[in-house]
């Protein structure tokens, strides 16, 4: 696994099909590649990267958290995992201008953006009531797997026209997909969705990763992901632990052996900073690409740590790139092993996981790019 993810990261920094953008809007750039497909064979362990420590409280609980439906961070922040906390944050702020609990809406990245975002925090943490109000992020994963929207109709013929009323619970497209496995195991039409057309507007962040597909031949279990947009650094090794598990969970719910995971990738990118940074990423772009195929990880990180202008205020650690140049110099080390508990999906918590033998090299602080 942790191949393939070096690999893969290598190509997005020097092949042919590597191309950069800046965004505007984000005022970020990302050196990119649409279109990428990964295999993960779970029998030879848990696909968990191991050139840099990964955070596996936060994919646990975040995984948890996503199987219950739950789409309020109060359960993430009371177990100190913060990474939906700035996403919250931006979503509600304007809403907590305007109710004048912050004074103003801050410019995003800014020592007061990150001040009033700390004290948001806490106040989700101590103050059920305030959390209950504004720790939430909208119709995101949870609500989609386990809350589909479901219209009913109803009988009422005032102009001879159909009405219809939304069914509070909607669809839980887990419990269906498990049943329709039992049912007829050997389909090819097991598939959940994230994306819902209709509420992606009210998301605070629309879904990365969108579908998956369930496969079985009633020996092994295969879960097939689609991810439309991938931040290589951060959120990619978080995508392959937690649906890596997820595809045990559901083998657990099945009486199958998990067997592969399939993630393909639509765009997969590395970003490169904020403003000049991510500008001077953009105007040496093909030498940085010369550089890698020709000099290799070391020699291009010391050729950017000696030329990049600084990562503007606010903005440090957006720089991803020169947090994977570093991961390249490392030696892969083998995998852990992963268990947890035979229960239904919607009774799991923290404790019915066990990772054993997980022996990775130091963390590599990058900071999220939102």
């Amino acid at each position: 696994m942790v191949k393939q993810y070096l690999d893969h990261s290598r190509a997005i920094l020097s092949s042919k099909d590597s191309r950069f953008k800046f965004n505007e809007r984000r005022g970020l750039g990302r050196i990119f590649i649409f279109g990428y497909q990964n295999r993960y064979d779970l029998s030879e362990g848990f696909p968990l990267l191991t050139t840099k420590k990964l955070h596996t409280k936060s994919i646990i609980h975040e995984l948890v958290w996503f199987l219950k439906g739950n789409t309020n961070i109060k359960y993430l922040v009371d177990n100190k995992v913060h990474i939906w906390d700035d996403d919250s944050f931006n979503y509600n702020l304007e809403g907590m201008v305007n109710g004048g609990i912050f004074p103003e809406k801050f410019k995003k990245f800014s020592n007061e953006w990150y001040s009033a975002k700390k004290e948001y925090v806490r106040k989700i943490k101590e103050d059920p009531k305030f959390a209950r109000r504004w720790g939430e992020l909208g119709p995101v994963y949870g609500a989609q797997w386990r809350h589909w929207p479901k219209f009913d109709s109803v009988d009422i013929t005032m102009d001879g026209k159909k009405r219809y009323a939304k069914d509070t619970n909607g669809i839980d497209q887990i419990s269906r997909l498990i049943e329709g496995m039992k049912k007829s195991p050997t389909s090819s039409r097991h598939l959940l969705s994230a994306w819902n057309p209709e509420e992606v507007p009210q998301m605070a962040l629309p879904p990365c990763h969108t579908i998956f597909q369930l496969n079985s031949e009633e020996e092994q279990l295969d879960l097939h992901l689609y991810q439309r947009s991938c931040d290589m650094f951060l959120g990619v090794p978080f995508n392959i632990a937690s649906y890596a598990m997820l595809t045990t969970i559901f083998a657990n719910e099945l009486n199958l052996k998990p067997g592969d995971f399939v993630h393909s990738f639509g765009d997969v990118h590395f970003y490169t900073g904020a403003g000049d940074r991510g500008r001077w990423y953009r105007d040496n772009f093909h030498e940085l690409k010369r550089r890698m195929n020709e000099d290799g990880a070391g020699k291009t990180l010391e050729w950017i740590n000696s030329n990049t202008p600084p990562e503007p205020e606010g903005t440090e650690g957006m720089d991803h790139v020169t947090g994977i140049l570093e991961q390249l110099q490392r030696t892969p080390k083998p995998l852990p092993r992963l268990e947890i508990a035979k229960k239904p999906f919607d009774e799991l918590e923290f404790d019915d996981f066990k990772i054993t033998g997980y022996d990775a090299h130091p963390h590599i602080k990058r900071a999220l790019a939102v």
